[in-house]
């Protein structure tokens, strides 16, 4: 099953299958880029803000980062086929 970053269910680990560049900004790209988000890359979404869950806390490797629910949407993930970052 594949699924977009803001719908993984909290706490369940998967994988980044597919990142869709084009369609975040060149800042958002290069700062996903720089914080390590590849294909391949396990991944968890941790929580969410108290209202309307924006942004969102992530765990890549062993970071800790806040996307926005609009950066999550164009990071498509694999759950519960985690691997080692």
């Amino acid at each position: 099953m594949r699924l977009s970053l803001d719908e993984l269910p909290y706490r369940t680990p998967a994988t980044v299958t597919e990142i869709l560049w084009d369609s975040l900004s060149e800042s958002d790209a290069k700062k996903l880029r720089n914080f390590g988000f590849d294909e391949g890359v396990a991944i968890e979404a941790l929580h969410g803000a108290p209202f309307g869950r924006d942004p969102i806390a992530v765990r890549i490797g062993r970071m800790q980062i806040a996307l926005r629910r609009a950066q999550a949407r164009a990071i498509a993930v694999t759950p519960g086929s985690a691997a080692q970052a």
